[in-house]
């Protein structure tokens, strides 16, 4: 309907494909779910790609290692689907009983309409959509009255039937049975149009809820508990999930130029829970998992003289810690010379305190909104105030700051990876406010703060005259990232039909470090250009340049003319040993390029 109003507007026809104007929509997409192709817009608001591009710069094989120093430090495992399930309940008696209820009476009455229904208990029609929803796979489905159902709809549907009906042996089968046939509009005899309206009105109901619940359920409860690695823990994310591989992350773009490609590709947005460049910083903590183990081992020793006793519970719990060092890492200031800075600033502590208090309220554990336990988040407030204080005697940040220098250059190397990959993939890139360089916000209010536009108006007037090596050497102050997006966005209006109508060509690399390198091309006709960006650096050395890459080549399919290649970034020609591009020379410079035949 927009998309015709929109076209009326305009004063012109409706195009054959439904869009009339470049719409996108903010659909957070979960598992295997993918966007509905008959819709008439041009994508998502890119929190797919964001998720997508954090999974790939994970250390997969770090899994294990990670999962047992997360539930070791907590004292017990979690499961994240459970922990899913119980707190979307949770939500359901809580913050959104009403809207749970309502529904469990009107489904109650639509089986009062039916002789072979109307026995079932109101008590146990309203489990029954509980269970349901809690079981519920996506956010929402798109069931229309009166049309067909999709054969996604239906799936989602009899998906969360199924899973409802395992968790709940104890019922009977029928009432599950009976809500499914309401939502699949299978229910027989429906006998005059009023009760036609009431079995509408509760599929539309029954859709309006679902994503709340999940909304609530996961991106603002569990998201705050199954802190394992919590730079997976974003909107639209899948944090069972641990790592993607180079050649799934090339299926996820082939899918998106063939399907979408005109949709947004995000990194930071108003809502995610942590800024990119914080989330890159995290993900390096999966690229050392036995420095992670051994440090919190060494911090929770240290710290635990700064813990106090609230209703008979060590105040702040391990889970809350555990978050709390992640939060450290991904945030701690690094000079210019790369080393952490030695005293945290009142102004930071501060931030670091906000964001805590608003995870442990989200989280529903120890405290909530809804029931603030003042002393609980006092306690947590003071913890921290404790630990990051400058004193002769503190013997946590002696030990925290080497750590954070370590995993800051890693995440220096996935900023610009994910920067690089975002500017040059399938899709219309999107940079939020502040992001141009390198910025550690956290989660709302934190990321709404003013952005100093002045200060980068001056970096970006400086970067016509920058060296790239001093870029490489100065990383901390941001530069580099901006020197990366310029000079990415500069090619990209150059060259525009190269990216909107150009083919993906997934390159492979071999050799000593080739799982260390995500490489691809984007050709129209004889124009190329060539991607090659680093992931799980710690395996090549920082900065990953030149010789660090060893005999690791990128293999060039025989489609793409050598003629003339020269390096976007450095501007430098380049030679290449037959079909292959030795790594060595190709990122010689910089830990990133992208090579082109364009003049």
């Amino acid at each position: 309907k927009l998309q015709r109003r929109c076209a009326e507007a305009l004063g012109t026809a409706l195009p054959q494909d439904g869009r009339a104007i470049y719409m996108i929509v903010e659909k957070i997409l979960t598992g295997d779910e993918t966007l509905r192709k008959d819709w008439p817009v041009h994508g998502t608001t890119g929190y797919d790609f964001a998720s997508q591009v954090t999974q790939l710069l994970v250390d997969s094989s770090a899994e294990t290692a990670m999962t047992k120093t997360f539930n070791r430090f907590i004292g017990h495992s979690l499961h994240f689907n459970h922990l899913v399930y119980a707190k979307k309940l949770l939500v359901m008696r809580l913050a959104l009983a009403n809207d749970v209820n309502v529904l469990g009476n009107m489904v109650d009455r639509l089986s009062e309409q039916n002789r072979w229904y109307r026995d079932f208990t109101l008590e146990a029609l309203a489990r029954a959509v509980r269970e349901t929803i809690a079981c519920f796979p996506v956010y929402r489905t798109y069931l229309a009255p009166g049309r067909p159902v999709s054969d996604e709809d239906r799936q989602v549907i009899e998906r969360a039937i199924a899973a409802a009906k395992r968790r709940n042996p104890g019922m009977e089968e029928s009432i599950f049975n009976f809500l499914r046939d309401i939502l699949l509009s299978r229910f027989p005899g429906i006998p005059d149009d009023d009760a036609r309206a009431a079995h509408t009105h509760f599929i539309l109901k029954f859709q309006q809820s679902t994503g709340p619940v999940m909304a609530k359920g996961v991106e603002d409860t569990a998201f705050y508990i199954y802190n394992r690695l919590a730079a997976l823990n974003d909107v639209g994310g899948e944090p069972q999930q641990f790592g993607l591989g180079v050649d799934a992350f090339h299926e996820r773009n082939l899918n998106r130029q063939r399907d979408w490609p005109a949709t947004l590709l995000a990194t930071s947005t108003h809502d995610t829970k942590r800024s990119e460049d914080v989330r890159a910083r995290m993900i390096a903590i999966s690229e050392m998992p036995e420095l992670w183990r051994r440090s919190l081992q060494r911090w929770r020793v240290v710290n635990r003289r700064w813990k106090r006793s609230v209703n008979d519970t060590e105040a702040p719990d391990a889970n809350e810690e555990y978050l709390l060092y992640q939060t450290l890492i991904g945030t701690w200031p690094i000079q210019p010379s790369g080393e952490p800075e030695e005293n945290s600033t009142p102004e930071y502590v501060e931030r670091i305190q906000t964001y805590m208090a608003k995870a442990l309220n989200e989280a529903n554990v120890n405290t909530s909104w809804i029931q603030p336990n003042e002393e609980w988040l006092a306690a947590m407030r003071d913890f921290i105030a404790k630990i990051l204080e400058a004193s002769l005697k503190s013997k946590f940040l002696p030990s925290f700051l080497p750590v954070a220098k370590e995993i800051a250059r890693l995440g220096a190397i996935n900023s610009l990876t994910q920067a690089l990959l975002k500017l040059t993939s399938p899709g219309v890139p999107d940079i939020y406010q502040g992001n141009e360089i390198l910025e550690f916000s956290l989660v709302d209010p934190d990321n709404r703060r003013p952005v100093d536009y002045k200060h980068r108006r001056e970096m970006l007037a400086q970067l016509a005259q920058a060296n790239p090596r001093e870029l490489v050497d100065l990383w901390p102050d941001g530069r580099i990232k901006m020197f990366l997006t310029q000079r990415a966005l500069q090619f990209r209006r150059e060259h525009v039909d190269l990216f909107q109508r150009g083919s993906y060509l997934p390159l492979r690399a071999s050799g000593t470090l080739a799982e260390c390198c995500i490489s691809f091309a984007r050709q129209l006709d004889r124009r190329w250009i060539v991607v090659i960006a680093p992931r799980l650096s710690s395996r090549i050395g920082f900065p990953p340049v030149g010789e660090k890459w060893k005999d690791t080549v990128v293999d060039l399919p025989e489609t793409l003319v050598l003629e003339n290649a020269r390096e976007i970034f450095t501007g430098r020609e380049i030679g290449f040993d037959g079909r292959r591009l030795n790594l060595a020379e190709g990122l010689s410079i910089l830990p990133f390029a992208a090579i082109t035949n364009v003049r």
